[in-house]
Order: C-alpha cells, then sequence, then structure tokens
C-alpha cells in the first residue's frame, strides 16, 4: 500500500516492482500476487489497460490510519483509558498536532469556548502526566518496544 500511496494514481504491477527492486530482489508475481489480495479485500481498486491492470487506492493513508485507530479505540475495555494512555505516549509536538485537529474539527470557536478549550487542554495534559506517573514505560515507548514504535510509523 505505501508504494500505491506514493504515487497517489493508478500504477501497475510493474511499476510497483521496479520500485520495489531498487531496494531488493523481488519476483513480479510475488508483487502481482499481493496486490491482486489487495484488491480482494477492497483495498484497491483496478482498471484493465491492455492486458494488465492499473491500481489505485480505495482510501488515503490518513483515512487508513485514522480507521485503524479507530478500531483499536473502540475495542478497548476502557476507551477513556486508552485514549489517556496514547496521549501518554504523544511528544510535545504530536500533541499539538492533536490539539490542531480538534481545532479544525471543531470549527471557528467563540471566546467562551475558547476558555473551555484551554480548561480541557489542562485537563488533557494532566490526565496524560498522570497516566505517565503511573505507568514510566509509556514516557518513551519507542525505547521500550523498538518494534512497535516501528509499526506505528508504518515502518
Amino acid at each position: 500500500m505505501t508504494r500505491v500511496w506514493k504515487w497517489n494514481r493508478p500504477v501497475t504491477v510493474r511499476e510497483v516492482l521496479e520500485d520495489l527492486q531498487q531496494e531488493r530482489s523481488i519476483a513480479y508475481t510475488t508483487v502481482m500476487t499481493v496486490l491482486d489480495n489487495l484488491h480482494q479485500k477492497g483495498w484497491v481498486r483496478r482498471e484493465a489497460e491492455g492486458r494488465a491492470y492499473r491500481y489505485e487506492a480505495v482510501s488515503t493513508r490518513a483515512a487508513y490510519s485514522a480507521a485503524l485507530m479507530n478500531d483499536a479505540w473502540t475495542q478497548s475495555d476502557n476507551p477513556a483509558a486508552a485514549l489517556v494512555a496514547f496521549f501518554g505516549m504523544m511528544s510535545p509536538q504530536q500533541r499539538e498536532a492533536l490539539r490542531d485537529a480538534v481545532r479544525i474539527v471543531q470549527g471557528p470557536e467563540t471566546p467562551a469556548a475558547e476558555n473551555t478549550a484551554a480548561e480541557n487542554t489542562a485537563a488533557e495534559n494532566t490526565a496524560a502526566e498522570n497516566t505517565v506517573a503511573q505507568n514510566p514505560a509509556t514516557e518513551n515507548p519507542a525505547t521500550e518496544n523498538p518494534a512497535a514504535a516501528e509499526g506505528a510509523t508504518g515502518g
């Protein structure tokens, strides 16, 4: 999917193959099988072009990531605690990006709403700090579990 998202246009098996072969040796049939599997799962759509297909992502990488996060959150037995733990794992830059995203979703705020937002942000920060204090391993999960950090970034 990373290769399909990278081009942001319909791609052929040959294009993906040539891109992957810059990093490692891989067979055409392997790439064709993976793209076919992605098509069967509904992650890509394809259109015939001569004797080949052009594959295109059904959704953006951001939408896919959001769906994964939503799925993980909704399957938690305590969604609020899961969010607090997640926020506790975030870097200051990630928390600022989260604040920006919330502002975008909420739209323009009135002065009274801005005070509430500031109070909520302070409460979120306190909750995240408390979670980190209760579980020091969440302070820097990348050092505790490099594989988890790699998976989170799309490694």
